[in-house]
């Protein structure tokens, strides 16, 4: 019966392997999607911490993506060189930091800048949380567009360019691989990071829901007068929520930095927010398998509507733009799946069980 239960994921390892290597030979787009999707799941699976967990709306999400990705845009690119003479004497062939180190370090600014951010947010509850952690957002990201003077730091609405790709062990990401003769695309080196990195992202949030403080923050959700009231220190446990979700923002914005080569605050903004809350919520709330698959769906599915959007336009003689076009598709698909699965495509199967048994 074991050796049964195996082969379905044997299976879909297979599957996710195999993926990149028969997508590549139709154009890299189609891996790129790939890798933005499993990109989204990480993020989908760190703020899952704090609102599926912890129950803790948090609409500043992406503050701590942007903290990321301009902690490597800032040590792993000639910017700091070309506007600081320090820097340019320092390191004249520019500033090169390990991503050995610069993953920790992106992991711990955004983990601080978490539980700042908890801090004063721990008597809020719903629509005032939400209201706190939508402006904590926005204020990262006009700081981010403002950083120009007196001192360029972040080069303002510009961005920074010219970001390293990733290099591990001496492999550089960013280029062509040959293997026996067969040509593995750099954004099919990206997926497999990726992928492993959202493997080991499933397994340590898996073992921190199972934790006690995994059974803390749920106490937390579902009443916590009660878990207060039971012993539940629900001050240190919600900044740890906060911190824990910000980690897998941080080091997902180191990746994405280094996959694109360029961040500017147009990548970082409210709506970036808003879809990775509807991924968690879309997918279902607080249960790992439906917060990935609402990721994918949502990731993928306003590339996929690019080739559906074209052809309406057609239809209507070119008087909709068709990039709104697909955002109305999206909108319709969107309030489609709530109206008819409300608890998300894939809820965790012990919801409602008690209101179940209840009305029996």
């Amino acid at each position: 019966m074991k050796q049964t239960k195996l082969i379905p994921y044997l299976l879909g390892a297979i599957a996710l392997l195999i993926i990149p290597l028969v997508l590549q030979n139709f154009g890299n787009a189609w891996v790129r999607i790939i890798d933005m999707a499993l990109l989204y799941v990480l993020l989908a699976i760190g703020l899952n911490i704090v609102v599926g967990y912890a129950g803790l709306l948090d609409l500043g999400y992406v503050a701590f993506f942007a903290l990321g990705a301009y902690s490597y845009g800032l040590l792993a690119s000639p910017h700091l060189q070309e506007n600081f003479e320090y820097f340019a004497q320092l390191y004249p062939n520019g500033v090169h930091v390990s991503i050995w180190l610069i993953v920790p370090v992106a992991a711990a600014v955004a983990g601080l800048f978490g539980m700042l951010l908890g801090a004063p947010t721990l008597r809020l509850r719903g629509d005032y949380l939400a209201i706190v952690t939508l402006g904590f957002g926005e204020i990262i990201r006009v700081f981010m567009n403002n950083m120009e003077q007196p001192l360029n730091i972040t080069n303002g609405p510009r961005g920074i360019g010219s970001i390293d790709s990733l290099h591990i062990f001496g492999w550089d990401l960013g280029k062509k691989l040959n293997i026996g003769g067969f040509e593995l695309a750099s954004v099919s080196q990206y997926y497999y990071l990726f992928l492993a990195l959202v493997t080991l992202s499933v397994i340590i949030s898996h073992r921190l829901e199972l934790s006690r403080v995994g059974r803390a923050w749920m106490a937390i959700r579902e009443d916590e007068i009660a878990a207060k009231a039971m012993g539940i220190n629900t001050r240190n446990t919600k900044l740890l929520a906060f911190g824990m979700g910000a980690t897998f923002g941080g080091v997902s914005g180191v990746l994405f930095a280094s996959f694109q080569g360029f961040i500017s605050p147009e990548s970082f903004t409210l709506m970036e927010s808003v879809m990775i809350v509807a991924m968690v919520v879309l997918g279902g709330v607080g249960y790992l398998p439906g917060v990935i698959l609402g990721a994918v769906l949502l990731a993928a599915l306003p590339e996929v509507l690019r080739y559906v959007a074209g052809p309406l336009q057609e239809l209507t003689g070119g008087r909709l733009d068709a990039s709104i076009l697909r955002q109305l598709l999206i909108a319709l698909a969107m309030v489609t799946v709530m109206l008819l699965r409300p608890r998300g495509l894939w809820p965790a199967p012990e919801h409602g069980k008690s209101l179940q048994n209840a009305k029996n």
